[in-house]
Formats: C-alpha cells, structure tokens, sequence
C-alpha cells in the first residue's frame, strides 16, 4: 500500500493568551474575515485554509520554530509592525514575534512556488496577483504551469 502524500496545510493553529486581544492585534496589521468563533477559538479566513487562534498559550516562546504566512503584498507592514513595537527578529526578511511568542515569517505572494486557485483569491478579496519571473522558474521546474495572467 503506497504512503499518503502530503498535498497542503489545511490550517495553522496558534496559541494565543486571549482572543479578543490576537483578533485585535492581527486586525492592526492584516485585512482578514473572521470565519467563526468561541469561547477558546477563533478562524480567520484565508479561502481554502485558515488560521485558528486558540487559549491558552501553553508553549514557550518561538525561537527558530515558525511559519510563513503568505500575503499579497507586504509593502509598509514592516513600518507598521516597528510603530506598534512589535519585535521583528530578522534584519533582510520579514519575521515577527506576536504578543504571545508566536514567530510569523512574511512572505510575499508573488515571490514563492506557491499558487493559490483564482477561486480562493477572489473569496479572500486579494484579485489578480502576479508571480516574478523567478517564482514562475521554479513552479515550471516543477512541471506546474503558473495560472493565466500571472
């Protein structure tokens, strides 16, 4: 019997301290849709996956322990981030520890292997996005073909 293939994230789960206090603090800096949630929970939309936010944090903090939160585009969040103090740990990319010791790292779409499906984009509000001639590269190296118009 053949092994299952690992075909996508389906959803990241971070552990925060409160969820009034992670929705409002990830609403300073990212425009998302809050799918549902609880008492202990909550989802915020990203098309076909999602990002659950879950009490309490009972891990340490994130050292070198991440994940890479794909946007559309990046372009001032890095001030943002500094103005609202928060602490971002490396100097050429964009990483940041959130107020419970979540480390993100943030990557632009169009410079990744990465495609999403123009059915998820439109959901998400995010229109047509472009890939650069690198992140093309790599997904035809793949034998993906890049979507039309990117």
């Amino acid at each position: 019997m053949a092994k299952p293939k690992f075909i996508g994230i389906n959803h990241v789960a971070l552990e925060v301290g409160n969820i009034d206090e992670a929705l409002e603090f990830y609403g300073q800096f990212f425009d998302f849709t809050l799918q549902s949630r609880s008492g202990t929970m909550a989802f915020i939309e990203m098309g076909d996956q999602f990002i659950a936010l879950s009490t309490p944090r009972k891990q340490s903090r994130d050292d070198g322990r991440h994940f890479g939160l794909v946007v559309d585009q990046r372009e001032g969040l890095r001030e943002k981030l500094e103005e609202a103090g928060v602490e971002i740990v490396t100097p050429k990319r964009l990483d940041f520890i959130d107020p419970w010791g979540n480390r993100v790292e943030i990557v632009p779409y169009e410079n990744i292997q990465f495609v999403k499906q123009q059915g998820a984009l439109k959901l998400l509000g995010a229109g047509e996005l472009r890939k650069t001639d690198g992140a093309k590269r790599e997904l035809l190296e793949k034998g993906i073909e890049p979507p039309i118009g990117v």
